[in-house]
């Protein structure tokens, strides 16, 4: 099931709500086990072959990770910084990752080794189910923190709703267990309910119009470009290449802003607040600080269990940047197992390298810092150029699609910087995006970099945990176009949701769903 499905909106959303505030007004911990069961219910819809039955085998898949995962910790609970611990810790993690590791990068491997050796030859295709590179990384996490002693004696109901509540169970964001657990022991009273339901829509409705109406507005325009650049048709002119380069950056940044809005405010109708996993991330003026504000809980994540165990940067400059380099590699292949990811992954590590590099040079020679508009071009610059080889991606998780994805990947890049001459726009006999569709997308980067986002507009009810680290939360002068819940605002609200169902003709999973 996903969110922008009329299935979740006007079905699974609204029982789930009534029957958790029912339950809510006479057992509160009871309404918790209630949204277990809902969470399990929106999980086991998904049918990776609708034209066969229904299995639950991915149900059990994920309530048997939580189970062993929940005892493996409460076992390091009891045994933090011992050396039964670590060996408990270390076959826990393993344990994980070799179940990530069969479903999700089997196939790639098997490829690769009947490429380099003959053997063993094609393989039966193996389904990745659905969002198992979330749950597991969100479980390893507990471990490490379990074995550290930060954790405390979960009760299962609350810790199998910790890794299954449903808001942020598909594609993130990555919560922690601090984060979550605390809140499954408030009740708010009725008038914070209320707050709780009025943003929670708000966010939801905010969401909605941005992957339906803008997101899968742009899908066509970047899709028709990549396909013709992987089918070799005809060379690309370098103005397709950069509208098809922009059409992709912007159509992930308002689908992925609009799954964390949605997230978000699945999550506060009913109490409860996620941390802010996106924020505005082309006004970024480094690559540093895109990865502050582009898919947050991931990129804390990364820190925390991959570059700081690394060593991060306390054994020196060269190795802080084997380390920086190592984790966006992995973090490549986390997206997905084939070779673009790789690529995009090293673009970023030797981004951040350079980053780091030239901080520490204008550091030392004293220089100022780059005009920040100069500084955040640049950076969306480094940014889409990293985009092409993931959008390219797409076709490598096909059979047979790595050749085509490398492709598609050199086609656009080389027209981008006039490998294929410097030729405008098609004519109509050879184009396939229109050019005033074309101009179209090429606009919203004005909506992106001039309008404020989701989080500055309904700042004052913190929208997200903690928003301190990246608002000013302080109340200060209420602006004209900031959220407040009145029937003004009420309107705007039902009016978006209106132009939404207008747009609401088909059925599209957002670009993170099943990595």
């Amino acid at each position: 099931m996903i969110f922008n499905s009329y299935t979740f909106l006007l079905a699974f959303l609204p029982i789930a709500l009534a029957v958790f505030a029912l339950i809510r007004r006479f057992a509160p911990r009871a309404a918790f086990g209630w949204l277990v069961l809902a969470s399990l219910a929106f999980y086991g819809v998904w049918n990776p072959h609708p034209a066969e039955p229904w299995t639950p085998k991915y149900i059990l898949l994920v309530i048997g990770s939580c189970a062993a995962n929940y005892y493996i910790g409460r076992y390091l609970s009891g045994h933090k910084a011992t050396h039964h611990g670590k060996t408990a810790l270390v076959a826990g993690i393993t344990a994980n990752l070799l179940l990530l590791g069969y479903y999700k990068y089997a196939g790639f491997l098997a490829a690769i080794a009947t490429t380099l050796t003959g053997w063993p030859g094609a393989i039966p295709p193996i389904i990745l189910p659905l969002a198992i590179s979330f749950f597991t990384f969100l479980q390893i996490a507990y471990l490490v923190d379990a074995w550290r002693g930060e954790t405390k004696e979960y009760k299962f109901t609350d810790y199998l709703l910790f890794v299954t509540f449903f808001p942020h169970l598909i594609a993130g964001p990555l919560v922690h267990h601090r984060e979550m657990m605390p809140q499954f022991d408030r009740v708010p009273g009725p008038t914070r309910r209320w707050v709780h339901f009025s943003v929670g829509l708000a966010l939801l409705v905010l969401g909605l119009f941005k992957k339906v109406v803008i997101a899968d507005n742009l899908s066509p325009i970047a899709n028709s470009i990549f396909d013709l650049a992987a089918s070799g048709e005809r060379p690309l002119t370098i103005a397709e290449a950069w509208v098809g380069s922009i059409s992709y950056s912007l159509q992930l940044y308002f689908d992925f802003s609009g799954y964390s809005d949605m997230a978000l405010g699945a999550a506060r109708l009913f109490g409860i607040r996620f941390p802010l996993n996106f924020h505005s991330p082309y006004k970024a003026d480094s690559v540093v600080d895109f990865w502050r504000r582009w898919h947050m809980t991931l990129s804390r994540f990364l820190r925390d269990y991959l570059y700081i165990p690394l060593g991060g940067n306390r054994k020196g400059p060269k190795r802080r940047y084997v380390n920086l380099f190592l984790t966006m590699l992995l973090g490549g292949l986390w997206h997905g197992a084939g070779f673009t990811f790789v690529i995009w992954g090293a673009l970023h590590g030797l981004y951040l390298c350079a980053n780091h590099a030239w901080f520490n040079l204008r550091k030392k020679m004293g220089w100022r810092p780059l005009p920040k508009p100069l500084a955040i071009g640049l950076t969306f610059l480094a940014v889409m150029i990293s985009w092409v080889p993931f959008r390219a991606g797409n076709y490598e998780l096909m059979p047979g699609g790595g050749p085509k994805a490398l492709a598609a990947t050199g086609e656009i890049l080389g027209a981008m910087f006039g490998l294929n001459g410097f030729q405008g726009w098609p004519d109509s006999s050879a184009f396939v995006v229109k050019a005033s569709h074309a101009q179209r997308a090429c606009l919203m980067l004005l909506v992106v970099w001039f309008l404020p986002n989701t989080q500055e507009f309904l700042r004052r009810y913190q929208p997200a945990l903690d928003p301190s680290r990246v608002l000013d939360s302080r109340p200060g002068v209420r602006r004209w176009w900031e959220w407040q819940p009145t029937p003004a605002w009420a309107a705007f609200t039902v009016l978006l949701f209106a132009v939404v169902l207008y747009e609401f003709d088909k059925l599209s999973e957002f670009i993170y769903f099943q990595f």
